[in-house]
């Protein structure tokens, strides 16, 4: 008699924004994203295929259009169509985005699709379980800001969504917070797996430790340079140090942002140029420089922002510097020993923590003892996206083929 041949397990990724393509040639080399600090969800979802011998078909939205295809892997590059629309036409365009990522799945007889937020509305995906098809939707964002009330519109999507997430497989979340709005919304107690950011040693190495002379004391915010980021809180601060004769304290912003060249013209307006640098977008290198030469991390985030996991406070920590930010950040529930936390947009505040930071070495110093408290965390391989991927994966399907891969125990086993 004939022993049955087992299907390999077909996973469809929805991955967002990134270039899936770029990083998987990287991959296919054994090297990291280059272009990134944490460990890609791109990568680890590649290292979670490959150990489970499963078919992975990943589509993912940069601007520009491509398809990829090898014997494991499909890459698809297709864009979002709603770059610039508005109101009805944006949530037309969002809604189409889905019913096609819909039809590609059942096209290619997904067995699991692993959903990105930001991808498309949730419920559109509520056809995937009644057809057969498990779905693990991965949510790296808050679901709405904690401190702002909900439009109308954002609450009838909310309740749209719900149904979908009650009939998930399991939903993958980047934070504490995420899961906590996830069950306000959700019947039947949702199946709920959290996730860390994942990242490697070498990364921080060669990051130097913190002058002692702190001449100056450098100040440093990592992200997108928005109003809502926080972007000019920090300039209202740098004023407020300027008037109060503490030109020892310095700002240095790395990033790019709608905000950018508004944010410098109002430094250069109120003559701060010399302590307000805004670097714009830095590679790799520079901002090992940028950390090396900072003292603290800050991420003054406002409550009119749907923040992530907000990982730059997790990078900081990684650096060895305390942070200063505020419950907006779901990051600061993971490293309270190293941080300062600020009531959210409390500018007077912010000023308050870095001065405190500044002028109390003991504080400083025991700030910079948590650091070292919380960072294993961010480095263990056991608490990551790849790590709860491949368990929700071996749940939805059990019966696997044998495989001549090795599961990988920690990152470095997975991919160097």
């Amino acid at each position: 008699m004939l022993e049955k041949t087992v299907r390999s397990l077909r996973v469809l990724y929805a991955a967002g924004p990134g270039n899936v393509l770029g990083t998987y040639r990287q991959w296919l080399n054994s090297q990291d994203d280059t272009s990134q600090v944490s460990v890609t969800y791109s990568s680890q979802f590649y290292n979670a295929c490959r150990s489970l011998n499963a078919q992975g078909y990943v589509v993912a939205y940069p601007a520009e259009a491509t398809v990829y295809e090898d014997e494991q892997f499909k890459i698809e590059h297709r864009p979002q169509a709603t770059q610039g629309k508005s109101g009805i036409a944006y949530h037309l365009s969002y809604l189409w985005y889905g019913v096609r990522l819909v039809a590609s799945a059942l096209r290619w007889k997904a067995d699991v699709v692993v959903v990105a937020d930001g991808t498309t509305h949730w419920f559109v995906l509520r056809a995937l379980p009644l057809l057969g098809v498990k779905i693990i939707p991965t949510i790296h964002c808050v679901l709405w800001s904690k401190y702002q009330p909900q439009t109308k519109l954002e609450k009838q999507i909310t309740q749209l969504n719900r149904h979908l997430f009650a009939h998930s497989h399991q939903i993958m979340v980047a934070s504490e917070d995420i899961a906590e709005q996830i069950k306000q919304i959700t019947p039947n107690s949702p199946k709920l797996a959290e996730f860390l950011p994942l990242y490697r040693r070498s990364e921080f190495q060669e990051i130097a430790p913190p002058s002692i002379d702190r001449s100056p004391f450098n100040v440093l915010f990592v992200g997108r340079v928005e109003v809502d980021k926080g972007v000019f809180d920090l300039l209202e601060i740098a004023k407020r140090f300027a008037a109060e004769g503490r030109q020892d304290i310095h700002f240095h912003l790395c990033g790019v942002g709608t905000a950018l060249e508004a944010l410098q013209q109002a430094v250069a307006e109120a003559g701060l140029s010399e302590t307000f640098i805004c670097h714009g977008y830095c590679l790799k290198p520079q901002m090992q420089t940028q950390f090396s030469q900072s003292h603290v991390v800050i991420a003054p985030t406002t409550t009119q922002f749907i923040e992530g996991f907000c990982q730059v406070v997790a990078e900081g920590v990684l650096a060895g510097r305390p942070v200063v930010t505020s419950s907006v950040c779901p990051a600061l529930a993971y490293v309270r020993p190293a941080a300062v936390e600020v009531q959210p947009d409390d500018v007077q505040g912010y000023g308050d923590a870095l001065l405190k930071l500044c002028d109390d070495r003991a504080f400083y110093e025991t700030k910079q003892q948590g650091c070292l408290e919380v960072q294993e965390q961010f480095y263990d391989w056991t608490r990551s996206w790849e790590a709860t991927l491949k368990s929700a994966l071996i749940a939805a399907h059990p019966m696997q083929p044998a495989s001549n891969a090795v599961i990988p125990d920690s990152p470095a086993s997975a991919q160097q």
